[in-house]
């Protein structure tokens, strides 16, 4: 395979350097939620004199954006998904509408808590820097311009020794900065995931909408197999098993007149047998493929690992005893139309297949090294795939840069009760 650029190892300063640069944004961004904050403060308190009516719409905009941002941010920075509330609710009569929203309020609570709070947390990387660079960078210069009283931190600058070891204390909290940085962004986007999350009530509203949904979609697809079903039996079994029936009458006739004629009429009903009964293999193969039932899902996507023309490698260690037959067929086929994809698409040569379960979710990732570039909401399959999950509330998540890899990541929740039996 080609060589690919690899991202910095864990050891690389570059990734928590990037951190530490997000935590400057976050303060600034911590600056802006105060102002936009005292705005909305502002509108609520001149609402009694009408003019708030018409400031707390616009302000109630602008102050839902930051949030929104801090939303993104977390995800995007720290792997935290914080759920969006509902949108504000802007009409002709907003500013009532804004008051009555759940939401607002969280995030009105989120911006006067934020500075105090989120602020400081993101400073302190930033603090550790700035207070190491002066004692690194500035002490070394200005010691003899100061009198006995010059002191950095708890270092009494009075020498060369003890201003070498104000240089070192420096370097030290220079490091610390940086190296608390990425547990401080994770520790900023959980408190502002307990502030800014959608309420209770707006994650149920949600949830039945999403069951509702998936519900449908399931009932479609159930009445698609159906039909699939009905219509493979028609042109395949049911057609060669009528052609057999009228074969082997066409030899009863013959039987007594032409017993080479019927002969050779009672070969081709074996051969027409033999045809039907394939048609009903591959049938039940596309319902329920019977190395599922019998060996499970690892040892089942190994076999579709072996009938792929690509270097497909499967790691099911993770997965741990059997999953419900349902789960199990869902997980079989989602991975079989991934690697489809793979070869008629990405112009992959190598795939890898990873299984696991961590008691509560199954997770399966297909990683391929194509050219990237996929849509999950094109003509590859992946948009029947993710319809498939959605049926047990599962996800699929695709990363397809131009250029590869390719990962889809597929989650079905479900828990294992033992390692024969389990529950979704």
């Amino acid at each position: 395979m080609p060589d690919r650029p690899r991202p910095p190892g864990p050891r690389s300063p570059r990734p928590r350097l990037v951190a530490l640069g997000r935590c400057q944004l976050a303060s600034l961004h911590a600056i802006a939620v105060s102002a936009v904050g005292s705005l909305v403060v502002t509108a609520l308190l001149l609402l009694p004199v009408g003019v708030g009516f018409r400031m707390l719409p616009w302000t109630a905009r602008a102050l839902r954006a930051l949030s929104d941002r801090s939303r993104a941010r977390a995800a995007r920075w720290a792997g935290v998904r914080i759920p969006p509330p509902a949108p504000l609710p802007l009409h002709r009569r907003s500013a009532r509408a804004v008051l009555a929203d759940e939401g607002f309020w969280r995030d009105l609570a989120w911006a006067w808590l934020e500075p105090l709070v989120g602020g400081l947390l993101v400073a302190v990387p930033l603090a550790l820097v700035e207070y190491g660079a002066f004692g690194a960078l500035v002490q070394p210069f200005i010691r003899r311009l100061i009198d006995d009283g010059n002191w950095y931190a708890f270092v009494p600058v009075r020498s060369t020794a003890t201003m070498l070891a104000a240089a070192a204390l420096g370097v030290a909290f220079m490091a610390g900065g940086v190296l608390a940085a990425p547990a401080v962004l994770r520790l900023h986007a959980r408190w502002g995931r307990s502030l800014l999350a959608a309420p209770r009530s707006t994650e149920l509203v949600r949830r039945i909408e999403r069951l509702t949904d998936t519900r449908a979609e399931a009932l479609d697809a159930q009445a698609a197999e159906l039909r699939r079903i009905e219509r493979d039996l028609h042109d395949g079994a049911q057609a060669r098993l009528v052609a057999l029936g009228m074969t082997l009458d066409s030899a009863v006739r013959r039987l007594e007149s032409d017993p080479e004629g019927a002969r050779a009429l009672l070969l081709d009903v074996r051969r027409t047998s033999q045809h039907a009964l394939q048609d009903l293999r591959d049938l039940v193969h596309g319902i329920h493929p019977p190395v599922l039932a019998d060996r499970g899902l690892g040892d089942a996507v190994r076999s579709l690992a072996l009938d792929s023309f690509l270097d497909v490698h499967v790691d099911a260690g993770g997965l741990v005893g059997r999953l419900p037959a349902p789960v199990e067929s869902a997980a079989y086929f989602a991975v079989g139309e991934a690697l489809a994809n793979a070869a008629k698409h990405s112009g992959a040569d190598e795939v890898r297949i990873v299984l696991a379960h961590d008691g509560a979710t199954l997770t399966i990732t297909v990683t391929d090294d194509g050219r990237g570039g996929a849509d999950a909401s094109g003509g590859t399959g992946l948009l029947g795939v993710r319809r498939r999950l959605g049926t047990f509330d599962g996800t699929l998540a695709l990363h397809s840069p131009r250029g590869g890899p390719t990962t889809v990541t597929m989650e079905i929740p479900c828990a294992l009760s033992s390692p024969k039996t389990s529950s979704c």
